[in-house]
């Protein structure tokens, strides 16, 4: 029962608890229970809103920072990261295979603000060993949801 609430609600956090029982075909209140019992389990972690910044008009940059980093005898890697996911200006801290042990990723209002946070904060940690940044140029897709509209070719027509 959860794993199909969690797959409706992962798509649509918005959807009329009405609908979902009538989707699932299950009682409206038992869905309830069951969604607040999964937030007091930390199973449901917060309901985010996607926004498309770009149509709002408002300049955002976002960094993906790949880290590599010394992890701390007995604690791996996780004392590293949570010193790092402490900053306010982080949105995220994944463990990742590859090259690289910790990406990050965060948004500032501009490059020199991005940059400003690798150099000051980011990069003196002491198990910090080096750093890789890539910035997102345009989002075509974020979190299953398209946000650029569909291709449109503007080429003209020679006959």
């Amino acid at each position: 029962m959860r794993e199909k609430i969690l797959a409706h609600i992962e798509k649509n956090s918005k959807i009329d608890m009405a609908e979902l029982a009538l989707v699932l075909n299950m009682p409206e209140a038992d869905i309830m229970n069951e969604l607040e019992a999964m937030e007091q389990e930390n199973i449901i972690c917060g309901y985010p809103t996607l926004i498309n910044w770009d149509k709002v008009g408002v300049e955002k940059v976002t960094a993906l920072i790949e880290v590599r980093v010394t992890p701390q005898r007995g604690m791996g890697f996780d004392v590293v990261a949570e010193r790092i996911y402490n900053y306010p200006e982080v949105d995220s801290v994944y463990l990742i295979s590859g090259g690289f042990d910790l990406m990050v990723t965060l948004e500032g209002r501009t490059i020199r603000e991005v940059s400003s946070f690798i150099s000051d904060k980011l990069s003196p940690m002491d198990t910090v060993l080096s750093t890789k940044t890539n910035f997102i140029l345009k989002k075509y897709k974020d979190h299953g949801v398209v946000m650029a509209g569909p291709h449109r070719d503007e080429r003209e027509m020679i006959c």
